[in-house]
């Protein structure tokens, strides 16, 4: 299946200036690549490091990738318009937030590839922190795969040691499930990051 994955002008710019970034400054390594699928739905799914986290991510892939953000960088003049212009959408945090969750249905069921956390949020010091269920709950409602990746030193990036990314097997969500499975599929993806 061919889909229509136009990306808007600041997105491809941005994209390309951290490739620079990260390419002459931190020597990033990209291993998996193969593992990212080609055309259909899929959550990448990172342990979480750094707010550079997303844009590495997103920049080490060939396809688009649309995440979320917290609904407070939209109200930010201009930079709420360029984080909306870079496939972002908002979230409400500690909220369930029933249109974000559905937009995110909407995107994977049109074959694109969004960013999900299974812990949810930063870890502080740098180790895997504790999972959450968003991306199990999100992966089984929606029956994508996760795609588990591994980031490295995104949280020393003053020390500028080598960043390294690893893109892991697709896991895929179990076809009959229960709300117990959401958690158990995040902290599936956490355990083979941790293996990685």
């Amino acid at each position: 299946m061919q889909i229509n994955e136009k990306s808007s002008v600041l997105f491809l710019f941005g994209r390309q200036m951290f490739r620079i970034m990260f390419c002459l400054f931190y020597r990033w390594h990209i291993e998996g690549v193969e593992n990212i699928p080609q055309s259909e739905g899929a959550i990448i799914s990172p342990n979480h490091m750094s707010f550079f986290d997303p844009p590495l991510t997103g920049s080490s892939m060939k396809r688009p990738l649309y995440f979320m953000a917290k609904k407070e960088l939209f109200d930010i003049p201009v930079f709420g318009w360029a984080i909306g212009q870079t496939n972002a959408f908002p979230v409400k945090r500690g909220l369930r937030d029933i249109a974000a969750v559905r937009h995110a249905f909407s995107l994977l069921k049109k074959g694109r590839l969004l960013l999900m956390f299974p812990e949810g949020t930063r870890s502080r010091d740098g180790k895997i922190g504790k999972a959450m269920s968003g991306a199990g709950m999100v992966a089984c409602n929606a029956q994508v795969p996760l795609i588990p990746v591994k980031i490295e030193n995104t949280n020393a990036m003053l020390k500028f040691k080598q960043i390294k990314i690893k893109y892991g097997k697709p896991i895929y969500p179990p076809k009959e499930f229960t709300k117990k499975d959401y958690l158990d599929l995040s902290q599936k993806v956490l355990d083979v990051i941790a293996s990685m």
